[in-house]
């Protein structure tokens, strides 16, 4: 079992950056593969990142390849996710998760409850 908990959301104007947080209390984080996910208003539940348990094997959606980076800090049980270049496309309620790949499927098991992030023109 694993709790997580987003924080590092707001607002900010586009071009601008910003790092969110997730704090994970339970298992370590190295036992997982670890993910962000985003919701915009009407619509579904979008991929963005994956990072594996060994902190390596990053995974990208297209729409953030070269702007946003995953990364993650087993010892603290800390997930990251900077973003740079940030467009209004970009907003969304922002989601970690943790999983397990398996049988080449990910199953993300345990999510936050998301942390908002508003990208201004």
């Amino acid at each position: 079992q694993v709790q997580l908990v987003e924080s590092g959301g707001g607002l900010v104007q586009a071009g601008g950056s910003l790092r969110l947080s997730c704090a994970a209390s339970g298992r370590m984080l190295s036992s997982y593969t670890m993910g962000w996910f985003r919701q915009a208003p009407g619509k579904e539940r979008e991929f963005v990142a994956r990072l594996a348990g060994s902190g390596t094997d990053t995974y990208y959606v297209d729409s953030v390849k070269g702007r946003f980076t995953i990364s993650r800090e087993n010892a603290k049980k800390l997930l990251y996710l900077q973003m740079a270049s940030l467009q209004p496309e970009d907003t969304a309620v922002y989601y970690c998760a943790a999983g397990s790949l398996v049988a080449g499927i990910y199953y993300w098991n345990y999510w936050g409850q998301g942390t908002q992030v508003t990208v201004s023109s």
